[in-house]
């Protein structure tokens, strides 16, 4: 604070307002700061970070010492209080954008879009900045939108001195302007991924939809898409009615990776199996439970007994089955002592002896 004394009586009336006025600064950035994150968590919309910060005592000092004349007032700073939001893609950035314009006064008069700035060291400053205001305070605030991989970067870059006004060489300079190029077309890059993704599933859960199974191939989000539509259902139900059991739902997902193991291809492939393979896996379970007195059973069940009824029936004989409890349960001694039991418990059943 001994800074002040370089100050004329305007900035220091300019500083004592700030003083006055700190504790309520304090209180919209908190309520600033829940608002965004309330707002965005309810639209959706996944952000690395969201930060805040009231400018400290000295810094505001040090501003006014050198351009306290521009400043009527206190009013007259926008950046008392900053606030960042930090996305992963950069069309996120927009979407922030949009949320920030619903929610607070923007003065678009201040307002800067620097990612309309085009020079080629510009990467980490392509921020979206906001100033806004917000009823019952008479003060303005700023809110920048970025990425995570620009605000590294402007990070990286404050930290190196690149723009501190100290002569760097110019091989340093290239080679910082080479790096930004490539994170810049790294964030356009990941939009770009996303965008696609977002279309390759929704024309996978389209084809889903339709019935048109054999083209669809099978992998996490064609299968996850399959198993809303319940394809073990009516497999499940006929194996609980055996004792009027309940069926306790449970994670499916990890049966995706024995259905590849085991060679299927697409979602075609295995509503064949479902639609061959289903009194097979029916014996099984009544073998299994059948003369039991078990009330409650696993949504697993089905898929199980499919797997099994396919391996025994295409000659995979308990290698085969070992291999399937190993993917779901990792490898050990009990899964070769399940494979064997089931071997033969199975070998008699009357799906072993009839052609597919």
């Amino acid at each position: 604070m001994s800074r002040t004394g370089h100050l004329d009586p305007h900035c220091e009336a300019i500083l004592q307002e700030y003083q006055d006025n700190l504790p309520r600064f304090r209180e919209v950035e908190a309520q600033v700061k829940d608002t965004l994150k309330r707002t965005l968590a309810d639209a959706g919309l996944l952000v690395a970070a969201i930060e805040s910060r009231i400018k400290s005592y000295d810094s505001l000092a040090g501003k006014l010492e050198l351009k306290g004349h521009k400043y009527k007032s206190l009013a007259g700073l926008t950046d008392i209080l900053g606030l960042r939001v930090i996305t992963f893609y950069i069309d996120d950035v927009d979407k922030v954008a949009s949320a920030v314009e619903r929610l607070f006064t923007i003065d678009w008069d201040n307002t800067v879009d620097k990612r309309k700035i085009h020079e080629i060291d510009s990467f980490g400053y392509l921020s979206l900045h906001y100033i806004c205001s917000i009823p019952d305070f008479p003060y303005r605030f700023e809110i920048q939108m970025r990425t995570l991989l620009q605000h590294a970067w402007a990070n990286m870059d404050h930290d190196t001195g690149y723009k501190s006004g100290v002569e760097i060489p110019k091989r340093y300079m290239r080679n910082m302007s080479r790096l930004a190029g490539m994170l810049e077309l790294v964030d356009d890059e990941f939009s770009k991924i996303r965008i696609e993704l977002t279309d390759y599933r929704r024309r996978v859960q389209a084809l889903v939809r339709s019935g048109n199974l054999d083209e669809v191939p099978l992998d996490g989000d064609t299968f996850r898409s399959y198993l809303d539509m319940g394809p073990f259902n009516q497999l499940n139900k006929r194996i609980a009615a055996m004792n009027q059991a309940e069926i306790q739902e449970v994670p499916l997902m990890p049966y995706l990776a024995v259905f590849k193991g085991i060679g299927f291809k697409t979602l075609g492939d295995l509503a064949k199996v479902i639609k061959e393979y289903s009194e097979g896996a029916y014996q099984i379970a009544c073998y299994q439970i059948g003369l039991t007195d078990l009330d409650i059973i696993s949504s697993s069940i089905g898929p199980q007994d499919l797997c099994i009824a396919y391996i025994l029936k295409n000659g995979g004989g308990k290698a085969g089955i070992k291999y399937m409890f190993d993917l779901l349960n990792g490898e050990s001694e009990n899964n070769d002592m399940m494979a064997e039991m089931l071997l033969e418990q199975s070998r008699d059943l009357p799906f072993m002896n009839t052609q597919n």
